[in-house]
């Protein structure tokens, strides 16, 4: 990619009512702190909200000037009409909001563009910088056979400026860096502090090849979210060893200056593959400090203690 990155980035599932609900005016005030903070890329997906975080995002960017910024969204699931006279009630994927809409899968290339208008006219924008391909586990070959070459197609004609994917493993997105010409990816949660997966083969190759990466999920859904770990890892309980080495983690951060999260931020840059870290918030207060410690210097001493207790590598 050609273009200008910043180094943070802002993932938007959170105003999309990601666990519990964010009013209009908080997520706009939220999507407004990380701009004044300086956060120039930020990251969405019709999947977040059932599209609400799509048309958040998009209006409280809209008096923006345009270049100023980024921003990507993702194709793989259409949105549709639920059944007539299905029952009420909540989305059942992680996020507050009426179940109004559902999911259908769809990698197919008809279903990626049309995914993209939809993207757009939520967004109220008519392009996009970066289009990712979202989550593809279970559907290899049509993605890589049909939403790979449509989103290639739309790059081409400079619709698109960047094709990528976005996944929370590493081995397909290395099959993608090797098989297709994706000019970036996104990985979320596989090179953080407890999870560095990722870094055994793909970011390896990405920086062989020059594939840029996105680090997503830093704080693996919110264990390492707070200096004294608790809550989620990848958006399920945390178990007791997870929960007993992010502590101990935080143990040899205190003793160097450095809360677990100002660490949790910094580590995946440590890479020379990784070009932004993309974080979620859900209020402007957690904008404003999660951008505190991104500006704050964590010692080299730090990692080289980390990996000393065979706490971290690399």
């Amino acid at each position: 990619m050609t273009f200008p990155l910043s180094t943070y980035g802002f993932g938007s599932a959170s105003i999309g009512n990601l666990f519990t609900a964010v009013g209009d005016d908080e997520a706009r005030a939220t999507v407004d702190a990380a701009y004044d903070a300086g956060f120039r890329h930020f990251d969405t997906a019709p999947h977040y909200g059932l599209g609400l975080s799509e048309r958040r995002l998009g209006a409280a960017l809209a008096g923006r000037p345009r270049d100023s910024y980024t921003l990507s969204t993702k194709v793989g699931r259409l949105l549709v009409p639920a059944p007539a006279g299905g029952p009420a009630g909540r989305d059942d994927q992680g996020f507050d909001v009426p179940a109004d809409l559902r999911r259908v899968w769809d990698f197919s290339r008809d279903g990626v563009r049309r995914s993209l208008e939809e993207s757009l006219a939520r967004l109220g924008l008519d392009a996009v910088d970066i289009v990712l391909i979202h989550d593809p586990d279970d559907h290899w070959e049509q993605a890589v056979s049909e939403a790979y070459p449509a989103l290639a197609e739309l790059r081409d004609q400079g619709v698109v400026r960047a094709v990528g994917v976005g996944m929370n493993q590493a081995e397909m997105l290395t099959r993608f860096v090797r098989e297709t010409g994706v000019d970036m990816v996104m990985l979320a949660g596989r090179h953080t502090l407890l999870d560095r997966s990722g870094a055994e083969e793909l970011l390896p190759l990405c920086q062989e090849r020059g594939v840029p990466v996105f680090a997503a999920g830093v704080f693996n859904s919110g264990l390492l979210a707070t200096h004294e770990p608790s809550g989620t890892y990848d958006y399920a309980p945390a178990s007791e060893p997870l929960l007993a080495r992010a502590r101990r983690i935080a143990a040899v951060c205190e003793r160097h200056g450095v809360t677990l999260p100002q660490a949790a931020l910094a580590f995946p840059l440590r890479h020379p593959a990784v070009v932004s870290v993309v974080v979620g918030a859900r209020s402007a207060a957690e904008v404003t400090r999660n951008a505190a410690l991104a500006g704050r210097p964590v010692p080299e001493d730090l990692w080289a203690d980390l990996a000393a207790e065979e706490l971290i590598t690399g």
